[in-house]
């Protein structure tokens, strides 16, 4: 027969298993990161673009107006300078770092499984049993 667990038992170990709490981090460094990375945006990235075309904005330019309807490709233009931008800073500051990490503990050399001695005695016994030779490990 199953144990009755109270809902609120229930609710605590769903919020308290591994990837609840990790999703729950992830989601609050992700949301410190965006900040981060709209500062490269607008401090950074923008002044340059400004510098070289004059225009801190695309905003407001490349308008195409048809029929009282506005086609705003400068807007469009500017959020996907901003997701380049956004995807490139996790790139090259999230991901290159954690692969050459992850790189650097994978040694590529497997390691010689160690035979538990508890196995090892148990096969022992079976081999004297059935009158076979022992094998020494």
């Amino acid at each position: 027969m199953a144990t009755k667990t109270s809902p609120l038992q229930g609710f605590k170990s769903f919020l308290l298993r591994g990837n609840v709490v990790d999703l729950a981090v992830a989601v609050v460094v992700g949301g410190a990161f965006a900040a981060v990375v709209k500062s490269l945006v607008e401090n950074v990235i923008t002044p340059i673009v400004s510098a070289i075309t004059g225009n801190p904005s695309f905003r407001d330019s490349f308008v195409l107006t048809i029929n009282g309807s506005k086609f705003l490709f400068g807007s469009f233009l500017t959020d996907v300078i901003t997701f380049v931008s956004i995807a490139a800073a996790v790139y090259f500051l999230v991901v290159v770092p954690v692969n050459t990490l992850m790189a650097r503990f994978a040694s590529g050399e497997e390691v010689a499984e160690v035979p538990d001695p508890q196995l090892t005695l148990l096969a022992e016994i079976r081999d004297l049993l059935a009158g076979e030779p022992v094998d020494e490990y």
